[in-house]
């Protein structure tokens, strides 16, 4: 007589399989973020600045405001507050739709920013912005159309 089969025919050979695919796309992955460069451009920077400073204009937050704004530009909180407060009740917010033709010239620069406001969202300006380097950063140096 012989003893019935208990093995279920299941193997964890083909789990152990997928786990070491998956652990070495991981690895791969995490080699190529390390090794490929991932220094940002100046027209890339520019466009975070941009970026930044309007949306640190919109959330009211003038401490923000101020880390991506060039020194002659910063005025004063309750002056750059109260505008921008004044520009929102009268056009909406104002939303940052890109940033294009960038040109660089040493720690200067200038770049064509599209802007729109939430109660005309069709009726775009685009706008040559100024930009500095400052401690090594790009700062927007305007505060753009209100």
């Amino acid at each position: 007589m012989t003893e019935p089969d208990e093995s279920t025919g299941t193997s964890a050979a083909p789990f152990i399989g997928a786990l070491a695919i998956f652990v070495a796309i991981v690895i791969a992955i995490w080699l190529f973020n390390v090794f490929s460069g991932g220094e940002l451009t100046d027209e890339q920077l520019i466009g975070r600045a941009a970026a930044g400073q309007n949306d640190a204009l919109q959330r009211d937050d003038y401490a923000d405001f101020r880390s991506y704004t060039c020194a002659a530009q910063i005025g004063t909180e309750a002056g750059i507050l109260d505008r921008q407060r004044d520009s929102k009740a009268k056009q909406g917010e104002r939303f940052l739709d890109g940033v294009t033709g960038v040109r660089v010239d040493g720690d200067r620069a200038t770049a064509s920013v599209t802007y729109h406001f939430s109660n005309a969202p069709d009726a775009k300006q685009t706008v040559d912005i100024p930009f500095a380097r400052e401690d090594g950063a790009w700062k927007v140096c305007s505060t753009g159309p209100s």
